[in-house]
């Protein structure tokens, strides 16, 4: 009788308001690697070759940066603190900051060459001066990559010149990317300055996007004659973030143009929904032997998605039960979940708890009850 009166599962595919677009267009870049991410979401919105492990050239400072914001963030090492100028670092080869030799350099000033001017001098002294050398600093970029879940990356020195086992992958550099964000959120300004003057020498920031109104604020660029024309870019829009990692490209100019398109197609055909809120009731549950039929359930945590514009007619919401709910119910109590599906998307799972509590019936109202579901299936 009991498992006649209770079915095992329970199953209401529910219908929610996401708004509804057109199809978006094909999209294409001429970069030979490319990723574009959502931040909130970490929505994939394009992938090209993004699993090939390739020369970051000086994209790869991004790891040096957030290796460095680690030791500040511990304690370990302070802005106003002064490094000391190796020789090895006054005559490292490639973009400089130009320390001088014999000397000392304020950590926020190396920062700062290093972000804004893509010092490879700037990285050596740093390197040296917080780990010891650049090889325990290279050990400790490589253990960041470990923790951060890179699993194609690996670094053998410290600002991206060619070296053998240098590389990372375009997702990669996008997780770090955004890692980075996260992370260290207090430090991430630096990577929006357009200039920077140190020893009476004047660069700009290589970024192009950061001269153009397109809401950028980061990240790096990149080059070598193995890598090509690489750039991590971020943008802001109307609250909403994109990172995207271009590589392998022929020109500073197809860089710029690139990354412009790049973004202008992401914020255009794309869009993050918020599909359900952290403790709004969505759905009611049946309730067995309750002086109520049904109780309602609300989501434990928000779910927001990435859709593309067309995507919407695809998103499937479903509360799935164990089972009719036995009462007493408490309120808070978890009794199932939702399960959210959208094209290029993974399913989410959200816990579904009461936001009522429903009392049992009393004895004769549980026979009545009983009775009534064996001649008329449960209406009352």
């Amino acid at each position: 009788m009991k498992n006649l009166l209770l079915p095992a599962l329970f199953v209401a595919t529910l219908s929610l308001a996401v708004p509804a677009t057109a199809d978006e267009p094909a999209f294409d870049t001429t970069a030979r690697n490319a990723i574009v991410i959502d931040y909130t979401t970490g929505a994939v919105m394009l992938d090209k070759n993004a699993d090939q492990r390739i020369p970051t050239a000086s994209m790869s400072k991004i790891m040096t940066a957030y290796t460095v914001y680690g030791y500040l963030t511990s304690g370990k090492a302070k802005l106003d603190d002064m490094l000391p100028v190796s020789e090895a670092a006054w005559r490292t080869g490639g973009s400089k900051m130009f320390v001088p030799y014999p000397g000392e350099v304020k950590v926020e000033d190396l920062l700062q060459g290093m972000i804004i001017q893509s010092g490879n001098d700037a990285c050596i002294v740093l390197a040296e001066g917080l780990a010891g050398s650049q090889q325990a600093f290279v050990e400790k970029m490589n253990e960041n990559a470990k923790k951060l879940g890179l699993t194609n990356s690996h670094f053998g020195d410290v600002d991206g010149l060619p070296t053998p086992d240098h590389y990372m992958s375009v997702r990669d550099l996008a997780t770090l990317s955004r890692d980075l964000i996260h992370d260290y959120p207090q430090f991430y300004k630096y990577e929006a300055e357009k200039e920077y003057t140190y020893n009476g020498i004047k660069q700009g920031n290589r970024n192009p996007l950061l001269y153009k109104d397109l809401g950028a604020d980061g990240i790096k660029t990149g080059h070598t004659d193995e890598a090509g024309y690489g750039l991590v870019g971020s943008a802001v829009r109307n609250g909403r973030r994109i990172i995207f990692v271009l590589a392998g490209m022929q020109s500073m100019k197809e860089r710029a143009q690139e990354g412009e398109r790049v973004l202008d197609w992401a914020f255009r055909n794309f869009n993050d929904y918020t599909i359900v809120k952290a403790g709004e009731p969505i759905d009611q549950a049946p309730v067995w032997m309750g002086v109520a039929q049904t109780v309602p359930v609300a989501p434990t945590k928000d779910a927001v998605l990435t859709l593309a514009r067309g995507a919407r007619k695809d998103l499937k919401v479903t509360a799935v039960y164990d089972g009719t709910v036995k009462a007493p119910v408490e309120k808070g109590q978890t009794i199932g979940k939702l399960v959210i599906t959208a094209p290029d998307n993974d399913p989410i799972d959200i816990p579904l708890q009461t936001t009522e509590a429903v009392d049992r019936l009393g004895p004769l109202q549980r026979m009545a009850e009983t009775a009534g579901y064996l001649l008329w299936g449960g209406k009352r």
